[in-house]
């Protein structure tokens, strides 16, 4: 089933709902949830390592390793299209190479700039303590699951991002290095089976300081 696409930005961000209760007969294909994901990639990242790697938890066989990882959001488990697990890579320095000589490749930047920084990245990330570099790779996690949400959202579904699991214990779940692959959050997609609800946002003059 292809949900009906929205194209108003302003629908896309103040219709965003964090809905627990989805249609459990809507099933999202692979191929338009491989639109979504692309969508999504296309945030940005620290030097452009792009470090989120997913795992889309969409079978009866995944759902049933995930439901006790995830004991306080059955709802969200049991009848959402997939859930979809965001980690960090903490081997994204390796694709570095790939990813700029791409880059050349496709003209998006000249082979002397990818010579000139490449060098400097990896002297400047080889620098960082694991903390420091999880830390970076997080920030990015984030970055990607928020538009992983707004592309849902364009391609009329829903979402809830969730952050209470087990987050040591879902990588090797799934087969994954845990030492490798970070936990960022899961996110929950499907058509939503009710409205879910509106909530408050402080306003920005008491948030925001100008200088």
């Amino acid at each position: 089933m292809n949900a009906t696409r929205i194209n108003d930005f302003n629908e896309i961000i103040t219709g965003r709902r964090s809905i627990r209760n989805y249609d459990p007969s809507v099933k999202i294909s692979k191929q338009e949830m491989t639109e979504i994901l692309t969508e999504a990639t296309l945030a940005p990242s620290s030097v452009n390592l792009q470090p989120w790697r997913f795992v889309v938890i969409d079978s009866e066989e995944g759902k049933a390793t995930l439901a006790p990882l995830a004991k306080f959001n059955q709802t969200q488990v049991e009848t959402s299209s997939a859930m979809i697990a965001v980690f960090v890579d903490m081997n994204s320095l390796d694709y570095a190479d790939e990813i700029y000589d791409t880059a050349v490749q496709k003209g998006y930047m000249p082979a002397e700039v990818r010579d000139r920084q490449l060098p400097s990245i990896k002297g400047l990330l080889g620098t960082l303590s694991t903390e420091q570099f999880r830390e970076m790779n997080v920030i990015d996690g984030g970055l990607v699951s928020m538009q992983l949400m707004l592309a849902a959202r364009a391609h009329g579904y829903d979402t809830n991002p969730i952050g209470g699991y087990e987050k040591d214990q879902i990588a090797e779940a799934y087969g994954m290095d845990k030492d490798r692959y970070y936990p960022v959050m899961l996110i929950s997609i499907g058509k939503a089976a009710d409205t879910g609800y509106q909530s408050v946002r402080l306003p920005v003059e008491s948030i925001t300081e100008w200088k």
